[in-house]
């Protein structure tokens, strides 16, 4: 399977190494282009793959072409790319608001387009991605597509009505999540702990319970219950929490999430 990307920037490089990482390609394989050349050069150097500065050199070498530049790029890359565009290659977004119908509009013609919204922790091959294929992609060719995915993490097939609130829940989330670590970790320090070591309980504390969340299928409420026990420490945190709008802030802060990603 020839894959390519057209952009090559962080994202790009965690899904390229799930591919290499998996054995789904090998790095002759795969070609990344860029007008940057920092960035081809550093993924070249780190993969191993062919690098071009022509986005068209990828659509006609590949099978599965990745639309990984920012979102405000995205249509004048489209506008360069339609013309090549085979019937049978699959393309691949990861533009935050770029809708399957503004995507078959740009594009003009029929292609098979899967939608995504991954996050940051793919780098350490940790992500979370909802998928979003359109009505041309078959099944055989959808699970083609999740294998890939699931090289750099989890993911989900999810209703494209959802994908705003994906922005929210885990695009976004991991600048909530090392927020919290940060704060943890800082209060810590004000008890005279050292920063880095810190940072490792606060970090770790925060990776157990979401693998306690995920092994146990036990409510986030009942493992909070567990910890809680009665007239203790924990409890009284809690108490500071709730007073303070912990839940509130983050539920307002989702929905900003939401309501700016359902405009871009």
């Amino acid at each position: 399977m020839r894959i390519g990307f057209i952009g090559t920037g962080n994202m790009a490089s965690a899904i390229m190494g799930g591919i290499l990482s998996h054995g789904l390609a090998k790095p002759e394989e795969v070609m990344g282009a860029d007008v940057f050349a920092p960035s081809r050069e550093k993924v070249k150097k780190q993969f191993g793959i062919q690098t071009t500065d022509n986005n068209l050199e990828v659509v006609e070498k590949s099978d599965v072409v990745f639309l990984s530049v920012k979102p405000q790029f995205y249509q004048e890359v489209i506008g360069q790319i339609a013309g090549k565009v085979r019937e049978e290659q699959i393309i691949i977004t990861i533009a935050p608001g770029k809708t399957l119908s503004w995507l078959a509009e740009q594009f003009g013609k029929k292609v098979k387009i899967v939608r995504l919204m991954p996050n940051t922790p793919a780098m350490v091959g940790a992500g979370m991605t909802a998928a979003t294929p359109n009505e041309y992609i078959t099944e055989e060719e959808k699970e083609k597509v999740l294998t890939i995915l699931r090289s750099f993490g989890e993911v989900e097939v999810v209703p494209e009505k959802l994908m705003d609130t994906v922005t929210a829940v885990s695009g976004s989330s991991p600048a909530y999540v090392y927020m919290f670590i940060e704060a943890m970790a800082d209060a810590a320090v004000s008890g005279g702990m050292a920063r880095p070591q810190a940072y490792k309980f606060a970090a770790q504390a925060v990776l157990g319970s979401a693998k306690m969340v995920l092994d146990t299928g036990k409510h986030p409420g009942e493992l909070k219950d567990m910890v809680c026990s009665p007239a203790g420490t924990t409890i009284e945190a809690v108490r500071v929490l709730e007073e303070r709008g912990l839940r509130s802030a983050v539920f307002e802060a989702m929905k900003v999430v939401e309501e700016i990603s359902g405009r871009m």
